[in-house]
């Protein structure tokens, strides 16, 4: 096969994908991306660079809408680099750098607005480049002209999105992988769980982003509050009449690369206790524990449900689930141990050793 003959043909299979261009058709992942905390913009890569969609976050911070975006390239992208020593465009830097970009100063309704910008390749299914994913979030501070205050204020990393690019490889990431394993094979029939399991884990990130904000203490997550936050928001999401939660917390401060995955996979924990351990709205009891003592914390995430199925595991081996469950053990260095019957619930104990799990 020639060069022009394999161009055609790897065109065509992108083409043929299930994945984001299908689901970028869909209202209802249209309508999730619209509700997330981050501004998304999508390119297609091929046959040339052209936006296809860009969710309302988006448009309120580069004061365009998605209509004027839509089948342009990154040219037509508001915002220029705040760095002293920096002058590029913000629609030169995305096409040009991958992950972090920068900070960029971007002038909406006479006052200027600044914002972290990233920009990942998305890849097929056969590792073909398909297309880009910008992502834009206010930095929450104005624009200082002092060289050392700016610089002052990056070591600070105010954000979480910064702090997560440089301490667990990029939030971005997660959130692009989190849409492409989700997104493949969308249909009009499906129920929305999956959507609902997704929705979750952003907002579990977009938790951690606004304690990191509030907190203000740098690379430092209290566990125990951030942790009893996601049983909060499941709980309220998810949870049917006469579900009770047995929630004991501890504060305990941890490192940023303890607390994602930890959230993480507490969400997953606690969400499918409530989608699948009460059938039939049977009532029950959810625990959330995270308790702390010399040696570390102890999380343990259980239900008084059906419990699982013969032959049934979690992490379930080839999902996504397991992902983020071997995040836990890569990037926090913790154990844990799944106990279930059927009948009589399931009991996950997740162990955080000290030393590990301390901020840097």
């Amino acid at each position: 096969m020639d060069d022009a003959d394999h161009g055609a043909a790897n065109v065509e299979q992108l083409l043929d994908t299930p994945g984001l261009a299908d689901a970028l058709e869909s209202d209802r992942f249209k309508q999730f991306l619209d509700h997330m905390p981050v501004a998304i913009a999508v390119s297609e890569l091929l046959p040339e660079e052209r936006i296809t969609y860009a969710n309302l976050e988006f448009e309120r911070l580069t004061g365009q809408s998605a209509s004027e975006l839509e089948g342009k390239n990154w040219q037509a992208l508001p915002g220029v680099a705040s760095a002293p020593d920096d002058d590029r465009p913000l629609s030169e830097a995305v096409e040009a750098d991958e992950e972090y970009v920068g900070t960029f100063s971007i002038s909406l309704d006479g006052q200027t607005v600044n914002v972290d910008a990233w920009s990942n390749t998305i890849e097929d299914d056969s590792g073909e480049p398909s297309f880009r994913l910008v992502a834009l979030a206010r930095t929450g501070q104005g624009l200082r002209n002092d060289e050392e205050m700016v610089r002052q204020s990056l070591r600070d990393k105010d954000t979480l999105l910064f702090e997560l690019q440089h301490r667990v490889k990029n939030n971005l990431q997660m959130i692009t992988a989190l849409i492409r394993m989700e997104a493949r094979n969308v249909s009009d029939q499906e129920t929305g769980e999956r959507f609902d399991r997704l929705a979750g884990r952003i907002n579990s990130l977009a938790l951690l982003y606004r304690s990191l904000s509030i907190e203000g203490q740098g690379d430092t997550i209290d566990l125990g509050v951030y942790l009893s936050q996601i049983a909060s928001a499941v709980i309220q999401a998810h949870a049917p009449e006469g579900i009770r939660l047995d929630l004991k917390i501890d504060t305990w401060p941890v490192a940023l690369d303890v607390a994602m995955p930890a959230g993480l996979v507490v969400n997953e924990l606690l969400t499918n206790s409530l989608k699948h351990a009460f059938p039939n709205d049977e009532g029950g009891t959810i625990t959330l524990h995270s308790l702390v003592d010399e040696t570390g914390c102890r999380v343990t995430v259980a239900d008084d449900g059906v419990g699982l199925a013969d032959g049934m595991t979690w992490p379930k081996p080839g999902k996504l689930g397991a992902v983020i469950a071997q995040s836990l053990r890569q990037n926090a260095k913790a154990d844990w141990t799944v106990t279930s019957r059927p009948g009589s619930g399931m009991r996950v104990d997740i162990f955080f050793a000290r030393k590990d799990a301390a901020p840097k």
